[in-house]
């Protein structure tokens, strides 16, 4: 199909029409090398320190909305229709300082500076969207953000004094919301677009019938939603990822509906996007949804990616596997439809033919009297890969189990389902015994890997404590299982 051959973009208050880049440059380099705009740092190239943070302004639903998120691992081809926001666009006439920079000079919230800009730029976005944060809403807005100097104290007091200096009504984004939608509604013209840079090719399909079709012309195409893990192949590992079919622009596959007793999740619904629907129907989901990452991370990652990806320590499968998901495969027009916990295969290898992707993710809402749990066991609380995660489902019915889906990540080489475990709930009283019991089934389903996160021994008994937990969580208001935030 006919296919333009530039992206269009806003960056700061400048339109930029670029048609030469390739599947693997980042929107830091762009930045940093060819524009000169070096407020944003390089600190990790890898999604993790927050030095880098930008804001991505995007259409959805014809609603413009701004996020944070990291340009060391944001490629150049996925800002198509977008508003690329750095921190020299926050200076205001004859280069006053912004409300949230003001705050940050006068709480004494830099001393190096390195990771400053990033600091700013996400407590920009939580003043736009929270003028009067509480501490918690300022600690979780800077999970995805590191200073290595002054402590978090006064940043904390500096995020809480922000609307003292000013007010987001007044800010430039919300005073040239208008005209800036109109310019990306400008841009958005529906094609196909397909940037090249010498050999290397990046494809942003029209839409999902197109993405079934440019993955039928390129069935060995690397596949890049939210990129958080696509980017570090690039900047940790040098790999070459072309050619590359972008999806984050696709709103067909951020749609999030509810049919009758299920929830329907595009396969390019972020972690952010997702939270309050799913939260709201599961709400033991909350506490695990803010432990995903960082707020740059969650506003990129995509549950669809996540699970394409296959990693054994991915955060979402082993609760959703534990809810009943069922995972919508497309190649061309034909769809199949299989249990989450049938698509992974072994490690690396996902029941996935050439040219089919993840579409979607049906999750049905429980049923009467299931009790659920998530937990993950991390070496940090915040922004931290797990080294044991499990989604966990009982249903007891006149004291008796009558189901039971437990499912774990960093366990096995893929997520996985404790079957034996779950064989020894399952008609059994509902008691303390009966959970001891099953927890002491878990090695029959399980022989964990040592590495630098855990060794096999801790996986296994941190496993089966977890077990012990969910009953005196269920059970008891007044045993006490877990930090509490102040």
């Amino acid at each position: 199909m006919a296919a333009r051959s530039e992206i269009r973009f806003l960056l700061n208050g400048a339109d930029v029409t670029l048609d030469a880049a390739g599947a693997g440059d980042t929107l830091l380099d762009y930045l940093r090398l060819q524009k000169r705009l070096t407020g944003t740092k390089e600190g990790c190239a890898e999604g993790d320190c927050g030095a880098c943070t930008v804001l991505v302004g995007r259409l959805t639903n014809g609603q413009l909305h701004y996020e944070v998120v990291n340009a060391c691992i944001r490629f150049m081809a996925s800002l198509d229709g977008c508003h690329v926001v750095t921190i020299e666009h926050l200076s205001g006439p004859n280069g006053r300082m912004h409300p949230v920079q003001q705050a940050m000079v006068e709480h004494h919230g830099s001393q190096c500076g390195f990771c400053t800009p990033g600091f700013v730029m996400s407590l920009y976005a939580l003043w736009m969207e929270t003028p009067n944060p509480t501490e918690t809403q300022i600690e979780t807005a800077l999970q995805g953000n590191l200073c290595r100097c002054t402590g978090y104290e006064p940043i904390i007091r500096a995020a809480q004094s922000i609307s003292a200096y000013g007010s987001p009504a007044q800010d430039a984004l919300n005073k040239e919301r208008a005209a800036v939608t109109a310019q990306l509604e400008t841009m958005a013209d529906g094609q196909r677009v397909e940037l090249r840079r010498a050999d290397s090719l990046a494809i942003l399909p029209a839409d999902v019938d197109d993405l079934a079709e440019a993955l039928s012309e390129h069935p060995d195409a690397t596949m890049v939603a939210g990129a958080t893990d696509v980017g570090l192949w690039v900047t940790k590992f040098l790999k070459t990822i072309s050619p590359a079919i972008f999806l984050s622009h696709l709103d067909e596959l951020r749609q999030i509906e509810q049919i009758d007793h299920t929830i329907r999740l595009g396969a390019g619904v972020s972690y952010s996007a997702s939270a309050e629907t799913l939260c709201t129907a599961f709400p033991h989901l909350r506490e695990y949804w803010d432990r995903i990452a960082g707020w740059q991370i969650r506003n990129m990652g995509t549950i669809g990616g996540n699970i394409a990806n296959g990693s054994p320590i991915g955060d979402t499968p082993p609760v959703l596997i534990a809810l009943g998901a069922q995972v919508i495969l497309r190649k061309g027009t034909t769809r199949r439809s299989l249990p989450l916990e049938a698509f992974f295969i072994d490690y690396g290898q996902q029941d996935l033919a050439p040219g089919e992707f993840v579409e979607r993710i049906d999750i049905p809402l429980a049923q009467p009297g299931a009790m659920q749990a998530a937990y993950k066991i991390s070496k940090r609380r915040d922004e931290d890969i797990s080294a044991v995660a499990v989604g966990m489902n009982i249903t007891v019915e006149n004291g008796q189990i009558t189901q039971a889906r437990i499912a774990f990540g960093g366990m096995a080489a893929t997520p996985k389902r404790a079957a034996c475990v779950e064989n020894a709930l399952v008609g059994q009283p509902w008691s303390e015994a009966t959970m001891l019991a099953a927890a002491a089934q878990l090695p029959k389903d399980f022989q964990p890997l040592s590495d630098w996160r855990a060794s096999s021994a801790y996986r296994m008994r941190a496993a089966q404590n977890l077990l012990r937990r969910f009953w005196l969580e269920q059970t008891s208001d007044d045993t006490q299982t877990r930090l509490l935030r102040a």
